[in-house]
């Protein structure tokens, strides 16, 4: 039998009630807020209050319900990943673990996958739904339910499903951009314990402060902010496009060609990868890999 979904299943058990409550808690605030707090919105012109008003409150629910719950789960998940080397030692449970007929390879990779990339795109998917449920609050709140009924729901579905299809593809290949920096911490969580994002932090502010000011070549310091906005652009906006629309027919138009937009800007972001700086990135990554499986089959031994 495989290894690969019990180590998934290992994963669920032992977080599934955290991830639950990180992932209804702030929907529930945020359906409470949206049925009974004051919001307001700086419509502008008469039209757009008779006809842009929902379609502009859905999409913005939309994005902030995605944005919001991808943050907080993403954010929880590269805490956890840090301490993935040495979570099994604490009780000395690695010694069960070496056990068991699973190669080190997995027992670090497949964890790594659930954190970085499945947590995370559940939580967009969380995120939608939840958009929608909130944009019908605020839509039946402030314009009336057969406003939200009566939207251009062929464009909007469109919109926000390439949206997602986007972030999705994307998600990926932002956790390639920022896995040396994900693995220089599991390293330094391995090697010196609680203590090993400090030092880590330190270590790489002061070398990259050193190389500047010393060398005078920056390039530490421009290799993370580099690694940060390949990320960043690997999601979303890898192309540089962007969208205005200055009334409801080009705010329409915008939406029957966010999905066009959305091929295009992966298709800039997968372009990307072919580059030096993803060429290093992939060689760090390796090396620290490597160093954790090593340190991984030294067993017990290596917490003492």
């Amino acid at each position: 039998m495989t290894p690969l979904l019990p180590l998934m299943q290992r994963e669920w058990l032992q977080h599934r009630f955290a991830w639950s409550l990180l992932a209804l808690v702030p929907l529930a605030l945020a359906l409470v807020l949206a049925s009974f707090g004051q919001v307001q919105f700086d419509t502008g012109e008469p039209d757009f209050q008779a006809a842009g008003l929902p379609a502009f409150i859905t999409l913005a629910s939309v994005t902030a319900s995605m944005a919001v719950m991808f943050l907080v789960l993403w954010l929880t998940s590269l805490f956890i990943t840090t301490g993935l080397p040495r979570r099994d030692h604490g009780d000395r449970s690695i010694e069960f673990w070496l056990s068991l007929p699973v190669g080190h390879v997995p027992s670090l990779a497949v964890p790594m996958l659930v954190h970085l990339v499945l947590v995370p795109a559940a939580a967009l998917a969380i995120g939608l739904l939840g958009g929608y449920a909130l944009s019908l609050l605020l839509v039946a709140r402030f314009v009336g339910l057969s406003a939200w009924l009566g939207l251009p729901w062929v464009e909007v579905l469109g919109a926000t499903l390439a949206l997602t299809l986007r972030l999705l593809a994307g998600l990926p290949l932002a956790t390639l951009w920022l896995l040396p920096v994900v693995l220089l911490a599991m390293l330094a969580r391995a090697w010196i314990g609680r203590w090993g994002l400090p030092v880590l932090a330190l270590l790489l502010g002061l070398g990259g402060l050193l190389l500047d000011r010393a060398l005078g070549q920056p390039l530490l310091t421009q290799w993370l902010g580099n690694l940060g906005r390949r990320a960043a652009e690997a999601m979303v906006g890898a192309s540089g496009a962007s969208f205005q629309a200055q009334h409801v027919g080009e705010a329409v138009a915008a939406l029957q060609g966010l999905p066009g937009w959305a091929l295009r800007d992966l298709g800039a972001a997968l372009s990307a990868l072919a580059t030096p700086a993803m060429a290093v990135g992939l060689a760090v990554s390796a090396a620290c890999f490597a160093l954790l499986v090593d340190w991984r089959q030294r067993g017990s031994t290596a917490a003492d």
